[in-house]
């Protein structure tokens, strides 16, 4: 018989995991999605000099000429390198050097234009200046260890980064079992579904950034199912069985991974979906066992395998959660697990969807989140504030 453990001993087992510690650099342009590893400082003062935020006209910071002589113009690029002086002005565009013996710019608008010169109509509440180093200074952090967003891209490449150290994704595999499975595609005989974990997991992972490697259906068949094991063991780091977990004739995994000598850290957790859910190591080669019902699978990828990929990448992730009230109670007979809901987040209410159960993947189609009730807990009032995992 399976013997659950709660959610948290789980998580702190997967926690747990010892980092892997591989790194490798890539370019800019091939690190979005992926871990960085060290902390980045900027090699440069950001801007790299004084610059206008606007339009106009720049001139002597103490200058209180009302009109002023226009001596040249400086476009973005430009060097900026000749003086303007006292009574005079430098017809300058945004984002351009300010020339030496500026101080601030007169914005276009706010003066009128007469035969070389310009009288300042209006006077301004700011310098209309961005300084040099206002944004980040030389040597100050840009980033630290995280998964790379495309902010994150943009924030490196003003600083001039072209490569950045980044995490050695853990090569996956990918394992369904069962002779019900048929590839999408094909035509279904009595009694056969559609693979849907496969892909499933495939996208999961190419999300992340990760290798993926569909290695087939394999049959309920105990030294068939152990030889597929160990082939995607020796050459991969992880391995995603789907199915054959529980506790019926034909789930053999268990046993197998034990012939394996591999290590069962624990098999049986108290959620739903996903109760016969299984984790394992061989040496630094690590095994999931996710239930067959697609639903099961998503949320044991989401709660266990993206936060056990991310600690082999080194960093300590947590899902991005938001805060909402529910717009309806929540009831639920049975309470000797902790579940997992979907629900759809908008405008600070969660609403739950439809759901039949861990076959019902379609209720995910119109989910964006899923709530935890915990174990013990049969209702959460409507109103009731709550933290929604979003997916």
């Amino acid at each position: 018989m399976i013997e659950m453990i709660d959610l948290e001993r789980a998580l702190d087992i997967v926690r747990s995991t010892p980092r892997a510690g591989r790194e490798e650099t890539v370019p800019l342009g091939e690190a979005l999605g992926r871990v960085l590893t060290r902390k980045i400082t900027s090699p440069i003062d950001s801007p790299p000099f004084d610059k206008s935020a606007m339009d106009g006209f720049a001139i002597g910071a103490d200058d209180d000429s009302s009109t002023l002589r226009i001596q040249h113009t400086v476009a973005a690029g430009d060097p900026a390198e000749r003086r303007v002086g006292l009574g005079e002005c430098a017809r300058i565009m945004t984002g351009a050097m300010l020339p030496p013996g500026t101080g601030r710019v007169i914005r276009k608008e706010f003066t009128e234009e007469r035969s070389g010169t310009i009288r300042i109509m209006q006077h301004e509440t700011g310098d209309n200046v961005v300084r040099r180093g206002s944004n980040i200074w030389a040597g100050a952090k840009l980033l630290g260890p995280k998964v790379l967003a495309p902010q994150d891209i943009g924030i490196l490449a003003a600083s001039g980064i072209a490569k950045v150290p980044v995490a050695v994704p853990p090569r996956a595999a990918v394992i369904s079992t069962g002779p019900e499975i048929k590839p999408p595609g094909e035509q279904l005989g009595p009694g056969q579904i559609y693979n849907s974990n496969a892909p499933q997991l495939g996208a999961q992972l190419v999300a992340m950034r990760c290798p993926c490697f569909d290695l087939g259906t394999v049959a309920d068949e105990p030294s068939t199912l152990a030889y597929t094991i160990d082939s995607a063991l020796a050459s991969n780091d992880l391995v995603l069985l789907t199915g054959g977990v529980s506790e019926g004739d034909f789930d053999h995994v268990p046993r197998c991974l034990g012939e394996l000598g591999a290590e069962i850290l624990f098999h049986g957790v108290a959620i739903k979906p996903g109760k016969p859910t299984l984790f394992a190591r061989q040496g630094d080669r690590w095994i999931f066992g996710l239930p067959g019902n697609p639903v099961s699978s998503f949320v044991i990828f989401e709660v266990f395998v993206k936060l056990f990929l991310y600690r082999r990448m080194g960093i300590d992730w947590s899902p991005r959660m938001v805060r909402a009230r529910l717009s309806a109670p929540i009831r639920r007979r049975s309470t000797e697990r902790a579940e997992f809901l979907p629900v759809i987040v908008r405008e600070g209410l969660a609403t739950a969807v439809a759901f039949h159960g861990s076959s019902h993947m379609n209720a995910l189609g119109s989910a964006n989140g899923l709530i935890l009730v915990e174990r013990g807990v049969a209702e959460l009032p409507q109103g009731m504030e709550i933290d929604a995992r979003l997916i």
